[in-house]
């Protein structure tokens, strides 16, 4: 069994910053990549920002200059850095974690339960 736990979200005003954290713990043996996702009231989930596990990153162009990912201080952790936050990044945000796990070492993709932001204008 993989956990994956987000934390981090809030309320916040617009021009604001929040940092999101992203904690995988369980069987695995390696992490391919980390991502953040979110989806808004009425929308699809979106690629918010990726993280490879040979250094690079993905962004959504909607993010690109205010977003930043960045691997964690403990093992298969990751965090989001947010900055000038604005009305239009509310949304529950999705931590994915892909790895190699189990028994014969086969990938895996598991999400965690999604930590709400909320940007106030």
């Amino acid at each position: 069994q993989v956990q994956v736990v987000e934390s981090g979200g809030g309320l916040v005003q617009t021009g604001g910053s929040l940092r999101l954290s992203c904690a995988a713990s369980g069987s695995i043996f390696s992490i391919n990549s980390m991502g953040w996702y979110r989806q808004a009231p009425g929308k699809q989930r979106e690629l918010v920002a990726s993280f490879a596990s040979g250094g690079s990153t993905k962004y959504a162009d909607s993010v690109k200059g205010r977003f930043t990912i960045s691997p964690g201080s403990t093992k298969n952790t990751v965090y989001l850095q947010m900055n000038s936050l604005k009305p239009e990044d509310t949304a529950v945000y999705y931590c994915n974690i892909d790895y190699m796990g189990g028994t014969y070492y086969s990938a895996f993709s598991s999400w965690g339960q999604g930590t709400q932001v909320t940007v106030s204008s």
